[in-house]
């Protein structure tokens, strides 16, 4: 193969030819590929001229001949062949949380605010002598997420900055099993290079927000799922592909920055106890950060996303378990599906019979975020639009504007949310539980943040409680990081969480299967 020029927005660089300009963009970050650049997903949309491959199959599938004869391809299927120009559309900032509590639901958070006393010990360290934060002068605490990373910045006298961003492994794929395969095929370390990089740009954001030069941080707390510590380790994730699915390697690790090339090189770095393959660190800190089992039997952790994990709390029990819900809920995977980002329709409700849809930014309504969809898909029902099978009756479904949900999407939703609320149902099981036993349920997680309650509980996403038996607590995971690197003696505690939860398998489980496939139907 020869080497050509590509120019990116106006930016020229070199590139072999032969080579797919999706791996091109996606090594830079530039461009998200939900599917993995499989073409299955169509999200990967760019302006192309120049010497490239024709369209296939799968662009004339998932293009319409207008945008072919505009110039718009799928950067996975397009090959470069020699000098060719690329045109992406600016990449919007989508909101990432960083607290423990909801932006937008302001008297809930009011109403929660007893609830929250151990969120509250994040954001200042406490006069308590007992208590030892493992940085000296500087530290940060680091919350990798499947699709956004977050952080926390602290200095001796209490919390300094916060910030976060996209996972720039998005790049590569929209859920773990993705990026997983990704790695097995020979990519490990480029996508231990993309989250590391990642996690070092939002150090130096949050070193630059408080003045402070960023080699000074001396310790780092990092906590996520199993997967993702795996990858930003560059460990092989074999024991993660395929079956018994149990993981030789579960965390509970120091490091240096400096073996994850962070540019606070003499930092020492915890990556947090993991309890299982697909329960992963970021429970166990949630779970720290919730109090979820020091105040009594009962209560369950949820957090939602591209993967359901759940834990359950009774009579001194620790159980989980993790649901593949899929990245639908994340904005990815829908045909119109975005992150909470400007133009994304993030709330849908009826009046007087008509949608009517709040969008982020107040912006012309350009996608539908997570949030945004399990209100339509609640309008859709109650309106008629929709039947109790997820069957829409007069085809693809007009949200707001141009954004539309299609009968594949209800499919989609479908399939997570009944995942989702059926391993909540079979945790219920195993415990001897029914849904009107359980004290409390903690909804965790950015997507479970912004969601309305009524609606998730319409669809049948999450258990028929009353709503002041469900605690919205935001991103637990990252606030239980910023707990463990603030007071070093919470360490045991974490490894005596991850130590004694049991995992229940689900894949095999008779009464996960019957409760998943009761729950495809939505109750009108």
């Amino acid at each position: 193969m020869g080497m050509t020029k590509i120019t990116v927005n106006g930016e020229s660089r070199p590139a072999q030819t032969g080579v797919c300009l999706g791996d091109i963009l996606r090594g830079q970050g530039e461009i998200d590929m939900p599917c993995a650049g499989n073409g299955r997903c169509g999200k990967c949309r760019v302006r192309v001229s120049g010497e490239v491959s024709g369209p296939d199959e799968t662009e004339r599938r998932l293009l319409s001949e207008e945008e072919i004869r505009n110039g718009i391809r799928l950067a996975c299927r397009v090959r470069v062949l020699g000098p060719c120009r690329a045109e992406l559309a600016e990449r919007r900032e989508a909101e990432i949380l960083l607290d423990g509590g909801s932006r937008d639901r302001a008297e809930a958070e009011k109403r929660k605010a007893g609830e929250s006393a151990e969120m509250d010990r994040t954001k200042k360290r406490g006069t308590d002598p007992s208590r030892r934060a493992l940085f000296r002068r500087y530290g940060a605490a680091v919350d990798v997420g499947t699709t956004t990373l977050a952080a926390v910045l602290y200095g001796e006298n209490g919390e300094l900055a916060r910030s976060g961003a996209e996972n720039p492994q998005t790049a590569f794929g929209a859920d773990v099993i993705s990026r997983i395969g990704k790695s097995l095929s020979g990519e490990g370390k480029l996508l231990a290079g993309s989250v590391r990089d990642g996690i070092g740009k939002l150090l130096l954001k949050l070193s630059g927000k408080a003045g402070i030069p960023v080699r000074e941080l001396d310790a780092l707390v990092i906590t996520g799922n199993t997967a993702m510590l795996y990858l930003l380790t560059q460990r092989d994730p074999d024991a993660l592909s395929h079956a018994p699915f149990e993981a030789d390697w579960l965390g509970n690790e120091w490091l240096s920055g400096k073996d994850l090339g962070l540019p606070c090189e003499e930092a020492k770095v915890y990556l947090p106890p993991c309890i299982s393959a697909f329960v992963g660190a970021d429970i166990t800190t949630a779970i720290l950060a919730s109090g979820l089992c020091r105040k009594g039997s009962g209560r369950m952790l949820a957090d939602i996303g591209t993967n359901g994990e759940i834990a359950l709390w009774k009579d001194g029990k620790l159980t989980c378990c993790s649901t593949a819900a899929g990245p639908a809920f994340e904005g990815a995977g829908l045909s119109m599906g975005m992150r909470g980002e400007e133009g994304a329709v993030s709330h849908v409700c009826l009046k007087n019979g008509q949608m009517h849809a709040e969008v982020i930014g107040n912006a012309a309504p350009a996608g539908i975020c997570g949030s945004g969809v399990i209100d339509a898909v609640r309008c859709l029902l109650e309106s008629g639009q929709m039947d109790e099978t997820g069957y829409l009756e007069d085809g693809d479904a007009v949200i707001a504007g141009d954004v539309k949900l299609t009968q594949q999407d209800i499919r989609m939703v479908q399939l997570a949310k009944s995942a989702v609320c059926a391993g909540m149902k079979t945790m219920l099981h195993c415990a001897g539980m029914k849904t009107e036993d359980l004290k409390e349920l903690l909804v965790a997680g950015g997507f479970g943040n912004y969601l309305r309650l009524d609606s998730a509980v319409k669809i049948g996403l999450i258990l028929p409680l009353p709503e002041n038996r469900i605690t919205v607590c935001g991103n637990a995971a990252l606030q239980g990081a910023c707990l463990l690197l603030q007071d070093e003696t919470l360490r045991g505690e974490a490894e005596r969480l991850a130590a004694c939860a049991h995992t229940v398998s689900l894949a095999a489980d008779p009464y996960f299967q019957e409760c998943y496939m009761e729950g495809m139907l939505f109750e009108a």
